[in-house]
């Protein structure tokens, strides 16, 4: 999907502390996938390339072709964005742009209420993900952004960031020990994660709840 150039209000002041201060950033125009990257799509990736397959791949319950690829480190994800050419992780900012939907001040990417679509209500943990396509896209038309499993970033964290990133593009810090995470996942207690909420994990970490999708730079 498109996603327009322009600003818009990154962070928040109701989580943890390195989700402040509140500020602006410019983002350039980019495109970015409706979904996260499917298990069809990445067991066609791990036939072409012989990549290890995630952690779990062969466990029933996320073994169908519509569901997110999960169990995949950052690196896999980087290696599977090399493979396609054309893909690439959204930084931060970019993912939270996306996330808001050009909607301001809203705590979640379809408004201040979890959707009634949200399988078992948002009340988890689940049994597994859920179809990538399944319930509604928010204003941008990106279905399960901030829900269903975590996203991988391109960027890595650092708690203080936010008081010192450029206004512009923000690329991320120029090294760390994690890299950034972004929304919720079918198996925490609750499956939303508000659209400003940051996690972060060891790029080689493999975990059965992590997955990502694409962007690339518009043409």
């Amino acid at each position: 999907m498109d996603i327009p150039g322009g600003s818009f209000s990154m962070g928040s002041l109701e989580g943890q502390d390195d989700e402040a201060p509140i500020h602006g950033v410019q983002i350039e125009a980019f495109a970015i996938a409706p979904c996260p990257v499917t298990r069809e799509e990445y067991t066609r990736f791990l036939s072409a390339t012989g990549h290890p397959a995630p952690r779990e791949w062969l466990s029933a319950e996320f073994d169908r072709p519509d569901f997110p690829v999960v169990g995949v480190s950052w690196d896999d994800a980087v290696a599977y964005c090399a493979w396609r050419g054309d893909a690439r992780l959204p930084t931060e900012a970019e993912w939270e742009r996306a996330a808001r939907g050009g909607r301001e001040g809203e705590r979640y990417p379809w408004g201040d209420q979890m959707p009634s679509w949200i399988p078992g209500g948002g009340r988890g943990p689940l049994a597994s993900p859920w179809p990538v396509s399944l319930g509604e896209p928010n204003s941008y038309g990106l279905f399960g952004i901030a829900a269903n499993v975590h996203e991988w970033c391109a960027d890595w964290h650092a708690r203080d960031y936010y008081s010192i990133s450029p206004a512009s593009n923000p690329p991320g810090p120029v090294s760390g020990a994690r890299r950034v995470s972004r929304g919720g996942s079918w198996r925490h207690a609750v499956t939303i994660s508000r659209t400003a909420a940051r996690s972060k994990l060891d790029p080689s970490f493999r975990y059965t709840d992590y997955g990502f999708r694409v962007a690339r730079r518009r043409s």
